[in-house]
């Protein structure tokens, strides 16, 4: 890639992170035509591992002095650890594993989302992911892979606030979740765009990158673009790169989900395998009442006044209010503080962070969206503040926090019981010392509704351990509800794409037979 494209930076963690977004571009263009299975991930592998030793890329590695190597190797054990926890974050479940596995066995399909709309996605993180589960990371670890690289690049720059961040990252470890690679990868690029690295070029492709793995992420190519024309003033030419990325996402989501960014119906088409109208209105109500924690109906929130929109907001039960009034206080503190240091750089930071709020806002106002700012806005204001000392007496306390919680989840149980994700927390288990720790289900039932055979797991709502095709009893129901079902345009190949089609009065009842066991199933 550095061949091809130059270096973002000298070091062995730019070299990761270049091939990173390398392959990950790779095996997208490649997921259309064909599956990442073993063949792409051995050829791969072997490609990698020639140019390592070729180039003699293993002497970077001597670079490091015996303090560095130390902490390198204490934090790498502390991250080896965490990572080999349970994975306890819900979309693990439903949305992680299940598109992996259809990257793995088919690529890219075409209107994958009419059987799950949740598969639309397809983030490119997953893409790369896949390319390496089928036998160098079975376990889906590629996120404490990239936590390693984390704190090569720390101790390579000397940006010592990054060990700051490290301890709450430890939490994503568990799980090929997209929000870690877009927190990594942003808080990176802000500190090169502070350090006054001006490859626009790759910045810029970065930035598209990170992006591509998280359209919430929008902030950050606007970011780039800001400083490229009005404090590099370079021209448009040299983002060309980016822009081919950008072109290159909008088709993978054109052909998985019908339209150029998920999950948002913009941009219509008119192409056949685009999902049906009134299941995208169901998802969207869904996403209605995720901003307000499920605590009202979409009826209810249709009937506030825009002050009830904001104050409803901001006062829901639980943990969930304290972090959405932190957010706001946390944009109007940064405010002031650009307003203050009066800088062109942070000034463009500002704009763009309120950008992707403002929009994050209207669309599902859900605290995971926009957790990236608050690392953001640490990394701006502090950055100066924290020298090795002061971030590894923050690192070593934090750690050990978090390592706790991951081991005695009790505590977050009883202490912060409205914090969801801690009662998926299983604790330690001396097992996952020499192996990750991972769930196995397998148990489901096949059924057919036209040409569409499919499977469904047995009284469990996620599909993470079902034979593909499988479907969400979940998305099942607002089929059904909606009167289609997704059938495949050639009976014979899935590859050749989903549809949606109205049931005929046959399908209505092979539908209904499905619906009826998993009712009886759940009882």
């Amino acid at each position: 890639m550095e061949n091809l494209s130059g270096f973002l930076f000298q070091g062995i963690s730019g070299k990761i992170l270049s091939g990173i977004v390398g392959i990950t571009l790779i095996w997208t263009v490649f997921s259309f035509f064909m599956p990442l299975d073993i063949y792409a991930e051995t050829v791969s592998i072997l490609l990698g591992l020639f140019f390592f030793f070729k180039n003699k890329l293993y002497q970077k590695f001597y670079h490091f002095s015996k303090k560095d190597t130390l902490l390198i190797s204490f934090t790498v054990l502390i991250i080896l650890f965490t990572g080999s926890f349970y994975p306890y974050i819900l979309d693990h479940f439903g949305y992680y594993v299940p598109t992996i596995k259809w990257l793995t066995e088919y690529g890219l399909v075409k209107g994958i989302s009419n059987i799950d709309l949740t598969l639309g996605q397809m983030s490119v993180w997953h893409i790369f992911q896949a390319g390496f589960s089928n036998f160098s990371d079975p376990f889906l670890r590629i996120n404490t892979v990239l936590l390693i690289i984390y704190i090569l690049y720390t101790v390579e720059r000397k940006r010592w606030i990054h060990l700051c961040f490290l301890p709450v990252l430890l939490l994503f470890s568990q799980s090929p979740s997209p929000d870690l690679p877009v927190i990594i990868f942003s808080l990176i690029i802000l500190d090169e765009l502070i350090s006054g690295n001006k490859n626009t070029s790759l910045l810029f492709v970065f930035a598209v990158f990170v992006f591509a793995v998280k359209p919430t992420m929008i902030w950050l190519p606007i970011l780039v673009l800001l400083h490229t024309v009005f404090i590099l003033k370079s021209g448009l030419k040299h983002l060309l790169s980016g822009f081919l990325i950008l072109f290159v996402f909008f088709i993978k989501n054109i052909w998985t989900f019908g339209y150029p960014v998920f999950p948002v119906a913009i941009g219509d088409l008119g192409l056949p395998w685009k999902p049906n109208p009134e299941v995208l209105k169901i998802s969207s109500q869904f996403a209605v009442m995720k901003t307000y924690d499920m605590q009202y109906s979409y009826e209810e929130i249709q009937k506030f006044s825009t002050a009830g929109y904001i104050l409803n907001w901001l006062s829901l039960d639980g943990i969930k209010s304290k972090i959405n009034i932190l957010f706001i206080l946390s944009l109007v503190i940064f405010t002031i503080f650009a307003g203050v240091k009066k800088r062109k750089l942070i000034t463009f930071i500002c704009i763009a962070l309120w950008t992707k709020s403002i929009l994050v806002l209207i669309f599902s106002a859900q605290y995971r969206f926009f957790l990236d700012v608050f690392f953001v806005i640490f990394f701006v204001m502090l950055h100066e503040y924290f020298n090795q000392k002061k971030s590894i007496v923050v690192f070593s306390v934090l750690s050990l926090f978090f390592i706790s919680i991951l081991s005695f989840p009790e505590i977050i149980q009883r202490y912060i019981p409205s914090f969801r994700m801690g009662s998926f927390m299983t604790g330690f288990e001396k097992e996952q010392l020499y192996r990750p720790s991972t769930y196995h289900y397998h148990q489901f039932n096949t059924f057919k509704v036209g040409n569409f055979k499919f499977n469904v797991s047995y009284n469990y709502p996620y599909s993470f351990d079902t034979p593909i095709p499988a479907v969400t009893p979940f998305y099942i129901f607002d089929d059904v509800k909606a009167g289609i079902f997704p059938q495949l345009s050639d009976k014979n190949d899935i590859k050749k794409g989903v549809i949606w089609k109205k049931m005929t009065v046959k399908e209505k009842k092979e539908a209904q037979n499905v619906i009826n066991n998993i009712k009886n199933t759940d009882k």
